[in-house]
């Protein structure tokens, strides 16, 4: 495979920063920050053993990625997010990508391929750095590579509308290491799939990778016991 560029995404953080944001993403993801909870900046800077300074970088991090919102005068809070909504949103995407899918396969010529491969290669990179909204944007370019060749504008317009939705979502299941491994194997066998034009094979790792993440979230999101 060809060599690509570096990603051109969001730098990653400074070491500090980086510090900052694992220890809030843990918070989130174990829900010792619950979704609606206001985050108290100075008692994680204490926790943490850093400056607020690096608190409020990752704070804003975590804005762009959606976990997190911002009120003037309030503060930030933990995004609230819901497994009924997030399922249901999952369900209309597996219909609406295995048609195209299916459909892109039988159109997928070199510069499609490429593409795929650079943004794959791009995600992989990003996961080595721990650079999670540059690996939300390198993922999201690998699955509209597979799909575009499809040429169907207003399935891909309902399409993004539907990952617009669960942008958070999507970035609460990168808080968590392994799954980041994970996504980079997954994307390995979708783009293997895509080079044998199987498109049977393609389907089932596509389905095979949403339902892994809506498994993930589904515990994350399960109301505590």
């Amino acid at each position: 495979m060809h060599e690509h560029p570096a990603s051109t995404g969001p730098p990653p953080p400074s070491t500090t920063t980086q510090h900052a944001l694992d220890g809030l993403r843990n918070a989130i993801t174990t829900r010792a920050l619950r979704p609606g909870q206001r985050v108290g900046q100075d008692e994680l800077a204490g926790q943490l053993g850093v400056s607020i300074a690096p608190i409020r970088e990752a704070l804003r991090i975590l804005e762009q990625e959606g976990q997190v919102t911002y009120y003037p005068r309030r503060g930030y809070f933990v995004t609230q997010l819901d497994l009924a909504d997030l399922s249901e949103i999952y369900a209309l995407r597996a219909l609406l990508e295995t048609r195209t899918a299916r459909q892109a396969i039988q159109a997928v010529d070199g510069h499609a391929l490429e593409r795929a491969a650079s943004a794959a290669t791009d995600c992989a990179r990003a996961v080595d750095a721990g650079n999670v909204l540059a690996e939300l944007e390198a993922n999201r370019r690998f699955h509209f590579a597979i799909l575009e060749p499809a040429a169907h504008p207003h399935t891909l317009r309902l399409i993004r509308q539907l990952w617009d939705l669960t942008e958070a979502y999507r970035a609460l299941y990168y808080n968590q290491e392994q799954e980041r491994r994970r996504t980079v194997a997954a994307h390995e066998r979708i783009l293997a799939a895509l080079v044998a034009h199987d498109a049977d094979l393609l389907v089932a790792e596509l389905d095979e990778h949403r339902e892994r993440a809506l498994a993930v979230l589904a515990e994350i999101l399960a109301p505590a016991g």
